[in-house]
């Protein structure tokens, strides 16, 4: 089956223009919606839709304030929920009734909110990494996620690129690490406000996950949040969590085709009509 292309578009939506990618086209099965991690766009799926979409539609939105979307306003502060409406903004322009959905990181959490604002309209669901924290390590993620000032010296961006490499997973070139760095710059001064947001989220969503009647697969891949994904086994009513020790940051960029198999056996499970995924 011909692996179909990514197009890009944008919508008019709360906030502004959303600007999203979409690969593959409707069918009778659910479309997946991919949800970014921050401070990156939907960019990060670009590889991975083609594999995922021959079959269904794909959509990789950018949430307000991020790739090319329109920022949202300084105040009241965007929250979790702000974005989780905003992607289904994205969704109700398709006319889609069901979906499945990829969170990534911040993604995980906005992926459990929509499961949470329409619970009928999400059949099934995957967190890559679940973002689960103690009191202590959301006030010291508070503290070391604060944003940077511009200087002439250009701080910020010595740091970003720092932990670019310090997070660096097996495999990540150079080119895939710079492309990364491009997208945290696409935020301007607000790159900072999703993680704000998914900080004061962290109990919501340990709630919200434990109550999830849909199925659910926490891929728990070997970065900076897997210890903390393992705490999702005690949480998951109908779901399990899988382990990726030897993929890491920039693995959607590098193992597209292992990825989106492992996605879609779990999305198709149950689904008589399933058919191979080449």
């Amino acid at each position: 089956m011909a692996v179909p292309p990514v197009r890009r578009c944008f919508i008019d939506a709360g906030y502004g223009q959303m600007h999203l990618r979409s690969a593959g086209r409707a069918t009778d099965k659910p479309a997946i919606v991919c949800l970014h991690m921050i401070s990156k766009s939907g960019r990060s799926f670009a590889r991975l839709m083609p594999q995922l979409a021959r079959q269904r539609l794909v959509i990789a939105p950018d949430y307000p304030g991020y790739g090319e979307s329109d920022h949202p306003p300084a105040v009241p502060a965007v929250s979790i929920e702000d974005y989780t409406r905003a992607v289904w903004e994205v969704i109700d322009h398709f006319e889609l009734s069901r979906v499945n959905i990829v969170g990534y990181h911040t993604g995980s959490m906005v992926a459990v909110e929509a499961a949470h604002q329409r619970p009928h309209a999400v059949e099934r669901l995957i967190n890559i990494s679940a973002p689960i924290f103690t009191p202590q390590e959301v006030a010291d993620y508070h503290q070391y996620f604060a944003p940077i000032p511009l200087d002439e010296q250009g701080e910020r961006f010595r740091i970003m690129w720092q932990r670019i490499m310090h997070y660096r997973g097996p495999g990540m070139t150079l080119e895939i690490a710079a492309e990364s760095m491009a997208e945290n710059l696409r935020g301007g001064d607000h790159y900072e406000w999703g993680h704000r947001a998914a900080f004061h989220y962290t109990e919501a969503y340990a709630r919200k996950l434990s109550r999830l009647p849909q199925p659910v697969l926490v891929m728990n891949i070997n970065d900076d949040l897997y210890r903390h994904s393992r705490r999702a086994d005690a949480l998951l009513k109908n779901g399990r969590r899988r382990d990726f020790p030897d993929w890491g940051a920039g693995f959607l960029d590098l193992w597209p085709g292992r990825v989106a198999a492992v996605m879609l056996g779990f999305f198709d499970a149950g689904d008589t009509n399933a058919q191979p995924a080449d």
